[in-house]
């Protein structure tokens, strides 16, 4: 109480005072709260990794550097949210002078386009454990509807999130000029993801 007239006589009144008291201890304390059930990715243990096929050929490139902010309760699916935010340039295949040819123009146009997203806009239980979550992804300046089969391992505070998004690469203009042929290189690219999360 004397701290709070304190700032009362400090401040010239004692509702300015008592506004200024909830600005600073009650405000941070509701958005510590609000916040809680937001979650912290685990870097080290998540991967996103995307499969093309290229005549006929499989060939696997992980995105190395990317965030996800995830809030989600398996009590109130219907309440989470997701977002992804991949680095483009950070697509690794393997090889130094094919990283450089996929993060050009053609493909990626890393410079111009450094990231790609996806925003979840709903999830559906689909089964125990299992979930159907819609959004859009951008990429290259590109939006597009996509739905993700989602299946969730809880153990404690850690949530760990496994799927296989099949999109279609053109959709995207991923792929231009000579290679917009889809008998070389097809049309369809799964990502496979795998986010771990820990509830703060």
């Amino acid at each position: 109480m004397e701290a709070l007239n304190s700032i009362a006589r400090l401040t010239g009144g004692r509702a300015r005072a008592v506004s200024i008291v909830t600005r600073v201890l009650v405000v941070p304390a509701l958005l510590a709260t609000s916040g809680a059930a937001w979650a912290q990715m685990d870097a080290g243990k998540s991967t996103i990794v995307a499969v093309s096929r290229q005549m006929s050929v499989p060939v696997e490139g992980r995105f190395m550097k990317f965030d996800a902010q995830i809030n989600f309760d398996p009590a109130k699916p219907a309440a989470g949210t997701a977002r992804l935010t991949v680095d483009t340039g950070s697509y690794d295949l393997g090889d130094p002078s094919y990283n450089d040819s996929v993060r050009g123009p053609e493909w990626f146009d890393a410079k111009a386009y450094p990231q790609a997203t996806f925003v979840s806009t709903s999830i559906t239980p689909t089964g125990p454990n299992q979930y159907s979550v819609s959004g859009n992804m951008t990429i290259k300046g590109h939006t597009q509807p996509v739905v993700a089969p989602v299946v969730l391992t809880q153990q404690g505070a850690t949530q760990t999130f496994d799927g296989t998004l099949p999109i279609h690469r053109l959709a995207f203009d991923i792929g231009t000029g000579e290679w917009k042929d889809t008998s070389t290189v097809a049309d369809e690219v799964l990502i496979k993801f795998h986010i771990v999360v820990t509830r703060k």
